[in-house]
């Protein structure tokens, strides 16, 4: 089982808006991930869309370095969380020498790819149990 995660931080997007997005793609296979994020309004589909790409070029280096054979059509989407990052406080000038507080959010974005697992289909070895 390959297993491989990409991480971006500091993105300019609100967690709240990217988390709509990641729901988007949780569970689904890797190249469906792409192709619905390629698509979608969003504007955090963008690099969650570069993100996903990464984290399928991680995969296929590790199992390189792993010695592993590693179809691309088996990736999916394992996990895939945005956590709140830094944020950015800026004012804005009001009326009559006031300041109002702006928030410019950040993101950490954190995609999870595997492949299943492969699972032995030899039956298992019966006990015996002992007779009295």
């Amino acid at each position: 089982m390959v297993e491989s995660i990409a991480r971006v931080r500091h993105i300019r997007v609100t967690p709240q808006k990217a988390r709509r997005v990641v729901a988007l793609i949780k569970g689904k296979q890797a190249e469906e991930a792409l192709a619905i994020l390629k698509f979608a309004p969003q504007s955090a589909s963008e690099p969650i869309y570069k993100l996903v790409a990464a984290g399928i070029a991680n995969a296929r280096v590790k199992a390189d370095k792993d010695g592993e054979y590693l179809d691309e059509q088996d990736l999916y989407v394992a996990n895939a969380y945005v956590d709140e990052g830094t944020t950015l406080k800026r004012f804005r000038p009001r009326a009559q020498g006031r300041a109002f507080q702006i928030k410019k959010r950040t993101s950490h974005i954190t995609v999870v790819l595997s492949t299943p697992e492969v699972t032995d289909t030899a039956p298992a070895a019966k006990t015996k149990k002992a007779s009295k």
